[in-house]
Order: C-alpha cells, then sequence, then structure tokens
C-alpha cells in the first residue's frame, strides 16, 4: 500500500476508485465500505484509493474556536488506521492535511483540484450524509452532477447497523470510553489494541519495583484513559499479562502530555524500539493524582494485584471461554 501526505505528484497520479473518510478506527461500517471500494476497482481495473484527514476536520475547527473540548476523542492513532486500511485492501491511501486553506476550498474547486485534476477519480464512494467544501457547502447532488461533467461514478453507502444501531466512530468511542470492551469489539470487529514503539521514558516505574513500556500518544484527546488490564503483542509468541496506565500522569507529570505506561508482569527483556501491541481486556478505574509517590506505589501494587487476578481466574476457565474473554 502506497501512503501520499497530500496530493500525489504528477508522475504517481493514476485513476482511481476512491473512498473518502475520516476512517477513524476503521471499523466495521468503514471495513463494509472498502470492501465495496475494492470490488468496484477490481471490475474497472483501477486502483482503490483512501482519502483520510489529519487533523480531524472538527478538531482542525475546534482549536481555530479555541474550544478543544469541542475535538472528538481519537480512537485509533495514524500508524494502527495505515495497518486497518491496508489489511481492507486498499492500494493508496492519501493522508490530506486539514487546514485553513484545505478548509477554504469551495465544493467546485474541491471536485476539480482534488477529485479530477489531483486524483483522477472514476468511481467515488462515500457516506449518506457526506457534505463537503467550505461551509459544508457541497452535499451528494453537488458530487452526482459534477460526475456527469467530469466522468466519475458516485455511490453512497447508507449506516450499517449492529443489533439495530448505527456502527460509526462515535459509538466506539462511546464504548471505549465507558471501558465497555466487548461492544468495542462487536463494532471494530476486533479486540481493541493501541501500538507504537517503545520508547524511554523517565523510568520512575523501576525505583518503585513497577518498570514500564511507555508509548507516546501523539493525539491529546484519546478515546479512553484510566488503568486498565492488558495483554502485550510483539515481545513473545504468545501475548503478556500486564496492567497498564493510559492518560497524562499528573501525580508525576504537570506537561499534559498523554503517554500509555504498561508493566508486564515477570518480564526482563529489552523491549525499546520494538513495535508492540497493547490489547485492551478491562477497565480498572480512572486516573487519579496523589499527593505523594508512595501513595502512588500503593495504589499500582492494588492496581496490578487486580489484574493478576484477572488472569489467574481467566486461566482456570475452558479454553473456548478463554479465548473469548482473553
Amino acid at each position: 500500500m502506497k501512503v501520499f501526505r497530500g496530493l500525489p505528484n504528477a508522475a504517481s497520479r493514476a485513476p482511481c476508485a476512491l473512498a473518502i473518510g475520516n476512517f477513524d478506527g476503521v471499523h466495521r461500517g468503514h471495513q463494509t465500505l472498502l470492501a465495496h471500494l475494492r470490488q468496484a476497482a477490481n471490475q474497472l481495473g483501477l486502483e482503490s484509493a483512501v482519502m483520510t484527514f489529519e487533523p480531524h476536520p472538527r478538531a482542525f475547527f475546534a482549536k481555530l474556536a479555541g474550544d478543544l473540548s469541542k475535538a472528538p476523542s481519537r480512537i485509533a492513532n495514524l500508524r494502527d488506521n495505515m495497518t486497518s486500511l491496508q489489511k481492507a485492501g486498499v492500494d493508496r491511501v492519501i493522508v490530506e492535511h486539514f487546514n485553513a486553506h484545505f478548509a477554504a476550498l469551495s465544493p467546485e474547486d474541491f471536485i476539480r483540484k482534488v477529485l479530477v485534476e489531483g486524483l483522477h477519480v472514476k468511481w467515488l464512494m462515500v457516506g449518506e450524509d457526506f457534505c463537503f467544501g467550505a461551509r459544508r457547502a457541497g452535499n451528494i447532488a453537488t458530487l452526482e452532477e459534477a460526475g456527469k461533467r467530469y466522468g466519475f461514478e458516485v455511490r453512497t453507502l447508507p449506516a450499517v447497523q449492529n443489533k439495530g444501531v448505527r456502527i460509526s466512530s462515535s459509538a466506539v468511542r462511546a464504548a471505549l470510553a465507558q471501558g465497555n470492551f466487548e461492544d468495542a469489539r462487536e463494532l471494530l470487529g476486533h479486540p481493541y489494541r493501541i501500538s507504537g514503539h517503545v520508547i524511554h521514558g523517565q523510568k520512575l516505574g523501576r525505583t518503585i519495583g513497577f518498570p514500564t513500556l511507555n508509548l507516546r500518544i501523539a493525539h491529546h484527546r484519546p478515546a479512553l484513559t484510566g488503568i486498565f488490564v492488558v495483554q502485550v503483542h510483539g515481545l513473545a509468541e504468545q501475548p503478556l499479562p500486564a496492567v497498564a496506565s493510559l492518560g497524562v500522569r499528573p501525580t508525576v507529570d504537570d506537561s499534559g502530555r498523554v503517554l500509555l505506561e504498561t508493566h508486564v508482569f515477570d518480564y526482563a527483556g529489552h523491549a525499546y524500539g520494538k513495535v508492540v501491541q497493547i490489547e485492551f481486556l478491562k477497565k480498572l478505574r480512572d486516573e487519579e493524582k496523589y499527593g505523594d509517590l508512595e501513595t502512588l506505589t500503593a495504589a499500582i501494587e492494588r492496581d496490578a494485584e487486580q489484574a493478576r487476578t484477572y488472569f489467574d481466574a481467566a486461566s482456570r476457565i475452558p479454553a473456548s471461554s478463554a479465548t473469548d474473554r482473553i
């Protein structure tokens, strides 16, 4: 899969079937859309392409308005979204930098400069509520009329449902915020995981008996925060049991930087620089600020004990049930 930051240069442009969206989390609704995209591309002899945006348009406008609370929380980092798109069989991804210039494009300029001249779109699929261009003035009817002039076909996809409820990134965010990993798994079609390179941290954990693997979270509003039972993929043939903290670490850091810290039980191997996946199994509690390091250490000890109890209980249930749970 080829990934372009912005529109491809002239030499890299090729007629394509395109889907446009934010694709945060690449949930089962996205996966259905991508299956249609791949089928159409195969039938028409085109490359399948996806256009997505960084930052999320709502995050851009929230920052512009000075109210970051209006920005959507982030389900997946760019690495994980790209991995999911690759698994879905997408040939190329255009990660468009969403900025003031892009936001100001009129619907006609977006169609002509981006879709037609920039991407050579021949077949286009969007959600049935898709709007675009400055002040969201463009809609499906705008695209269909332009398609007749420029020679591309427009298709829409009705909302995909799960048990009568629309599958959406908002629904995934709500499930994760509540620590409901079973619902998140149904909506995503797979367990919820965050991946990244293990980086060096302050190494405070090792001084209190709980060394951690540290993953930097680039976005400031992850879809979940707190203390969790997790398992770690990428350090051994089998996932390793662990307990993790995802948040801003208010007791030891006032920078506001978001970090995912994971203590892997009974692990003493080298991990710096490795790419690991942290799979979330159960939420234990919300993040808290403690008055001193001693109180924090006692809380971490309780969290670790609860996580070990979780894994001990899981190891005693039948194998088929354990597979569902872990």
